[in-house]
């Protein structure tokens, strides 16, 4: 049967990592998960308890489409919180998983054929969600120098819009406001439409996160309860979008996805509650400890050349010393060391082929035992 050229995306490789993964412990190996981005914990109690109650109380149904108003009132206090912003709930766009904030901005803001830069590495999703919509993700190489963030002088004026994030998948790293302004007044200057990814905010270690509405209102900021609040298989997420853009989002939002998920609405009400946010903040205590451990366990095990891990729950390690071939690599230490970690082709097709991400976000434990099991691997292939 024909299909489209839109259909011809590269494959999320981090998702066959995780089914060697599932096959090896399937076999009855004991594997240590450092591949994927997900919370080793699941949802707060809070989280869990508003749902059962509001269960037990009648059907959930359809949701207006931009999400519950007491949910995006609480996104809103959100930010009064972190960020000292007095944000008008209304432009707030409650979404079915951050990638649904990325489909409908991206609709939103681009036609077939323009050109939106990523600041590479980068999230793979980024640049095959643009080519199915008919978009062309135009890579802007970064390196440590930059903190593996995208410049104002790479911008160029064929550019219909730019995508950064901070703290960024899979490197950790973040924007300070300098930086921001002067990626937005670049942005401005250039007509370039400003996508400012969020998402693991909340999850930072070296100073606090800034978002990029302290700025400028003219930006999409997209944010997630899959991080922070450990929502993952929940699939909700939201975007805030400039006052005059919150109708045209709401005509998309409507007929791609009628509403979010409203169970996942509902139990994003209680993690947002104030027992719900002290079980979350003990998280980030763990992960804050497990990032000392990795980043220590990491440069003894020999892979010495890492980035700055500021924030989110990754390492992002240069293995070119090891290997030219991360896949074949991350294979290797799989079958004989029993962790699975991600190549680097998923986040950067040019220079990925040397390098690694390792995710901290499972417990301390494991964590330790997965050092273990590298260190040992790393002092037998130098032997």
């Amino acid at each position: 049967m024909r299909h489209s050229s839109r259909a011809e995306v590269d494959p999320f490789i981090v998702m066959d990592v995780m089914e060697a993964a599932r096959a090896a412990e399937e076999a009855g190996r004991h594997i240590i998960h450092m591949e994927v981005g997900q919370p080793g914990t699941g949802a707060p109690l809070a989280a869990r308890a508003r749902l059962a109650a509001e269960m037990d109380a009648g059907p959930l149904g359809y949701t207006v489409a931009l999400g519950r108003p007491d949910l995006r009132a609480g996104i809103a206090a959100l930010y009064d919180e972190w960020y000292g912003l007095d944000l008008d709930p209304a432009r707030i766009v409650v979404t079915a998983g951050a990638s649904g904030a990325f489909l409908l901005a991206f609709s939103a803001l681009f036609d077939a054929g323009e050109k939106v830069a990523l600041g590479e590495p980068c999230y793979p999703s980024y640049r095959q969600i643009l080519r199915a919509l008919s978009l062309e993700p135009v890579g802007l190489q970064t390196d440590l120098a930059s903190r593996y963030q995208p410049l104002p002088a790479q911008l160029t004026d064929d550019l219909a819009g730019l995508v950064v994030a901070s703290p960024a998948n899979p490197t950790g790293t973040m924007l300070d406001a300098d930086a921001i302004r002067e990626l937005s007044d670049a942005c401005t200057a250039r007509d370039i439409a400003l996508i400012s990814d969020e998402i693991y905010h909340g999850l930072q270690y070296e100073g606090r996160a800034v978002s990029a509405l302290e700025i400028t209102d003219q930006v999409y900021v997209l944010n997630s309860f899959s991080k922070y609040f450990s929502m993952t298989g929940w699939r909700l997420g939201w975007m805030v979008v400039p006052p005059d853009h919150v109708r045209l989002i709401e005509r998309l939002a409507q007929n791609m996805f009628i509403c979010p998920p409203h169970v996942a609405q509902v139990a994003a009400l209680g993690a947002l509650s104030p027992e719900g946010r002290a079980e979350l903040d003990g998280h980030r205590a763990v992960y804050a400890a497990n990032r000392a451990l990795m980043l220590d366990g990491l440069t003894k095990a020999g892979f010495t050349k890492t980035a700055p891990a500021d924030g989110a729950f990754y390492v992002y390690a240069d293995v070119s010393d090891w290997t030219n071939d991360s896949r074949a690599f991350c294979a290797e230490i799989l079958e004989q060391a029993g962790v699975a970690a991600t190549p680097g082709l998923d986040f950067d097709p040019h220079r990925g082929h040397q390098t690694l991400r390792f995710s901290y976000a499972r417990s301390t434990a494991d964590i330790e035992e997965g050092i273990a099991r590298l260190q040992a691997f790393m002092a037998a292939r130098r032997a």
